[in-house]
């Protein structure tokens, strides 16, 4: 039995949903293996890591992997996988769609600077194009260019035309589709109903019908059966009520518990199929997760299987590729311009000969019309050569097309005896017209593959000149950026960075005004329900909010663990007059957003940026003031400041400050001269980490590096 290899539209209808429980995820990177598995690298508040797999080659897949099965990290980021870093990094998981009925998945990722969709074409050849808002192609894996749609860079993504899909179809319009088959039950669910073959089989066998009658002898009952049988599947499906299987070939004998053997995983279904009954299977709580099992047990190539990096790409045979189609299609320019001249030619041939070619044709139209036949009319153009004019240059006859043949200076040309001179004429200059639109389109062609060849000359450059990159953050730890000679800059902009913020050891985002403006706005604008707000006990501190959801995402009531709580409070406190008065450690609280008010007391005032704050509080005493400011490499380059424990995890080397007596600009700069003094690349640390950029990640007032 074969194994399954694609996910079918029925499938997908099941993923979709358990996939969407995933939305707010924020993106950290993307990798492509070879040319049809991308993977996305997430992290979830409630479910940590996240690892989205879509697979587009042999193997058309797309679910969420545990840690475990995802593949070791390819040696080098190719242009698409940069491509998707660039557009997708912090952005959050917004959604995924079934596209119809279609194996067609389009993910929607949500970032303040810009929106970006994957499509996953999961039929067919197999494609992945990355589409911008406006729903033009950004890059795609491969590009198609038919008469019914384009997947092309720069051009709108085209959808494949609409197939019908059963999810919207009523009774009389699924008994009307059937009808319009010619072929059996079974392959009109398969094909015209787009159910497939292995669920066409299902609905017969669940409706009690015969798979392979004829539609013409199927009733009207037999439909409803079929009709009621779909509908009962989909609901179920749509509604969530699963039993996922992975089913097994039956092995022979049995195993060392007494059960019986069995083969290879041969497929995966939503659902328990009666079609499968015969099979031994296990069952799984989600879809996704028998997804993950069955195709990493998959069979796979030696490569994958043993998990090694991506060899080196034959670059060399691309390129002699393109440079050998170059050739053939300059070759192909110069006999389209070679064949236009000669049709242009023998139109001015025609017209230079006019009076002989058109006795010439007079002739055949009046022997034509008097009865003679096409022979006939050759032989007595052949024996009055030399005596008649316009018998010389008489050629011949093309009986089954009509059509005369002429020969003028080395030219032979055919003609059409019912039109005059000027028609025949006419039709060479058309012809000569319509082969220079192909040498035209030819040329539009070359230009296409020499785009083709300087892409695979570029990569085949970045391949050599770049060094392969680490699997994920802990790998990353283990690059020795600070002894490189040069480090690239890699700079993504994100909505929160006006502000001051940080990200807690546990990856909660925390941002802080910087004055009484930023302070109204993070409340008004940026604080939702469930997030968390802290104030320093001391006067003159900023508003800050630990989120716990995205903006452009519905906010989540989750647990925040305490250590992420302390590290925000302790935020709280430096950025307060505590840092500014020198004091060494201060207290701070925590409320919910709905006790934070701008509604005054009675009798009492608020200045701009204060809030009044009722109900109970939670205090974090003698919280340390003490600061660490620090340089990350991956997978951005750019300062980072707040609480030590947080920041020690994000950055590759870092100085750690107390209050103190130089003044902010001048501790910038000192720190500025620490932090170049430890990278052997300067020139990134002034492009990075100047004394500007430093204080902006500094707490307000005097401070000293600590020893």
């Amino acid at each position: 039995m074969d194994q399954k290899r694609e996910l079918t539209s029925v499938d997908l209808v099941a993923l979709t949903a358990e996939l969407n429980g995933y939305q707010g995820a924020k993106v950290d990177k993307a990798y492509l293996y070879g040319d049809d598995l991308l993977r996305l690298k997430m992290r979830d508040f409630d479910r940590g890591r996240v690892e989205l797999l879509i697979e587009v080659g042999e193997t058309k897949r797309a679910h969420v992997a545990a840690p475990e099965h995802v593949p070791a990290a390819p040696g080098r980021p190719p242009n698409f996988a940069k491509m998707l870093r660039n557009r997708l990094s912090g952005a959050d998981f917004h959604e995924v769609r079934q596209h119809g009925f279609d194996r067609i998945l389009e993910f929607e990722f949500r970032r303040e600077d810009q929106d970006t969709t994957i499509v996953a074409e999961l039929f067919g050849d197999g494609n992945i194009a990355v589409v911008d808002q406006n729903g033009e192609v950004v890059d795609s894996l491969d590009t198609v260019r038919l008469q019914s749609r384009t997947v092309a860079p720069g051009s709108q993504y085209g959808f494949p035309s609409a197939r019908v899909n059963p999810l919207e179809l009523d009774y009389e319009g699924f008994a009307a589709k059937m009808r319009e088959s010619d072929t059996d039950l079974v392959r009109t669910l398969a094909t015209q109903l787009n159910f497939g073959g292995l669920y066409g089989e299902e609905l017969c066998t669940r409706a009690g019908v015969e798979k392979t009658k004829d539609i013409d002898d199927a009733t009207e009952e037999e439909f409803r059966a079929l009709y009621d049988a779909s509908e009962r599947l989909l609901d179920a499906i749509q509604s969530g009520d699963l039993d996922p299987r992975v089913y097994f070939e039956p092995g022979e004998g049995e195993n060392e518990d007494g059960k019986a053997a069995r083969g290879q995983r041969v497929d995966v279904t939503p659902l328990a199929l009666d079609e499968r009954s015969d099979l031994p299977s296990d069952a799984f709580d989600r879809f996704n997760d028998a997804l993950d099992d069955y195709f990493t047990n998959l069979d796979t190539t030696e490569e994958e299987e043993s998990g090694e990096t991506t060899q080196k790409p034959d670059f060399e045979q691309e390129i002699q590729k393109h440079e050998h189609i170059i050739k053939q299609q300059e070759q192909a320019i110069e006999d389209f311009a070679e064949q236009a001249d000669a049709e242009r030619e023998k139109a001015e041939l025609l017209y230079a000969n006019y009076d002989l070619v058109d006795d010439l044709l007079s002739t055949v139209r009046d022997a034509r019309e008097a009865g003679h036949g096409w022979q006939e009319i050759a032989e007595t153009f052949r024996e009055a050569a030399g005596d008649v004019t316009g018998a010389d240059a008489f050629a011949g006859v093309n009986e089954s097309e009509g059509t005369v043949r002429v020969e003028i200076d080395d030219h032979t040309i055919e003609l059409d005896p019912e039109a005059g001179v000027e028609k025949n004429a006419d039709e060479h200059y058309k012809e000569a017209k319509r082969i220079e639109e192909k040498q035209e389109g030819a040329r539009a062609a070359i230009e296409n593959t020499r785009e083709d060849l300087e892409a695979a000359k570029q990569r085949r450059d970045e391949w050599e000149d770049e060094p392969a990159e680490p699997d994920d953050e802990e790998e990353a730890k283990d690059v020795d950026w600070l002894s490189r000679s040069s480090i690239p800059i890699r700079k993504q902009e994100q909505w929160y960075e006006r502000f001051r913020w940080f990200r807690t050891s546990d990856g909660f985002l925390v941002i802080g005004g910087r004055d009484a403006d930023q302070n109204e706005e993070l409340v008004k604008n940026y604080m939702d329900r469930y997030d968390r707000f802290f104030h320093s006990s001391a006067h003159g501190g900023p508003v800050t909010v630990l989120k716990t959801s995205a903006p452009s995402e519905p906010s989540k009531d989750i647990e925040v663990p305490e250590k992420s709580k302390r590290q925000a409070a302790q935020f709280a406190v430096c950025c307060s007059s505590v840092w500014k008065d020198g004091r060494g450690a201060g207290d701070a609280y925590m409320v919910s957003p709905d006790q934070v008010s701008k509604t005054p007391e009675s009798g009492e005032y608020l200045e701009k940026g204060g809030f009044a704050i009722r109900g109970d509080r939670t205090y974090f005493r003698d919280l340390a003031a003490e600061w660490g400011v620090g340089v990350t490499c991956e997978p951005h380059t750019r300062v980072l400041g707040g609480p030590i424990d947080a920041v020690r995890e994000d950055v590759e080397t870092m100085v750690e400050l107390e209050p103190g007596r130089y003044a902010q600009g001048d501790a910038a700069k000192r720190i500025y001269r620490e932090l170049r003094e430890r990278f052997a690349d300067e020139s990134f640390v002034r492009k990075v980490a100047s004394p500007d950029e430093i204080q902006k990640y500094m707490p307000p007032g005097g401070s000293r590096i600590r020893d």
